[in-house]
């Protein structure tokens, strides 16, 4: 059975969109939202000064894609720790593209450099498997040695971790489509049927989730497009060309906003959702609703 969690969000500015501290009760993990123009008012928190882990978000400039880096930092000569870094990556021009940073640590002070490696290469893998974010991580960072018993403890950090992104508005661990154990694509574990896109030039298979439409990966889309083909769709093309392959086949999942969107991108051409996308048993989205 889920159980119920209790999280606690501090407005430290009393507005949303300045910095928020966020807690668990029974958990030793304190993180830290801080937007990058407010880095220097930061400066007063203590906690920032100790070791951790950290997140950097923004959007690539090219695409609008949601991008992340994820770092540690210890605890310098001076005193400071991840509050250090930050400082640092903010005046680095490579790195411009981040808009807010997301830090961890703990309230006892207890990471050293073992855990913050271990956690740094576990957030980088889990990231770039939930396939949300561009990973801005150059290379995979060193996992270090760690024994059993503090494995077992930082991956109970690692599942408060997700609670708490969540919490803050961010999917970064979080798969377009959540399979259970052992489970195929025909058996996503939730309500929402498994639908179909065929055409002459064209298959595919998607999912409609809380977030929009899902196309899967796997799924093949027209290598032509009509001469009506809307801007939007053209647009859409274009902004996934990296994610199909050279047979015209997904390589990851895609997010639509709608069933038509995703129709549309699938078929090459203005379409209907709603009437192109089909159960196992023939039955369009506009049946299927009608029913319920």
């Amino acid at each position: 059975m889920v159980r119920s969690k209790n999280i606690n969000l501090f407005l430290m500015d009393g507005d949303a969109q300045g910095r928020i501290k966020c807690t668990l009760a029974n958990w030793t993990g304190i993180a830290y939202k801080i937007p990058r123009t407010m880095l220097d008012k930061a400066r007063d928190i203590s906690y920032l000064n100790q070791t951790g882990v950290y997140f950097l978000f923004g959007t690539m400039e090219d695409s609008g894609d949601p991008v992340v880096y994820i770092g540690q930092a210890g605890v310098r000569k001076n005193g400071r720790g991840i509050l250090c870094r930050l400082d640092e990556h903010k005046r680095e021009s490579k790195m411009d593209y981040w808009t807010e940073a997301v830090a961890f640590t703990t309230s006892n002070n207890s990471f050293g450099p073992t855990e913050i490696s271990y956690l740094e290469n576990r957030f980088c893998n889990m990231a770039i498997e939930a396939n949300r974010y561009h990973v801005k991580n150059g290379n995979e960072p060193n996992p270090g040695n760690i024994t059993e018993e503090k494995e077992s403890e930082l991956e109970e950090f690692i599942f408060y971790t997700k609670l708490v992104m969540g919490a803050l508005g961010y999917k970064i661990f979080e798969p377009l489509i959540v399979y259970g154990r052992e489970q195929s694509k025909e058996e996503i574990s939730d309500d929402e049927p498994f639908l179909y896109f065929k055409t002459a030039k064209a298959e595919a298979t998607g999912k409609r989730t809380s977030e929009g439409f899902v196309v899967l990966a796997g799924s093949s889309i027209s290598s032509k497009q009509t001469r009506s083909c809307p801007e939007s769709v053209i647009r859409l093309l274009k902004k996934h060309a990296d994610r199909v392959d050279e047979n015209g086949k997904l390589k990851v999942d895609i997010l639509f906003t709608s069933p038509s969107s995703a129709a549309s991108f699938v078929g090459g051409s203005s379409l209907n959702g709603n009437i192109m996308w089909k159960d196992v048993m023939g039955r369009t989205l506009n049946e299927i609703d009608a029913e319920e």
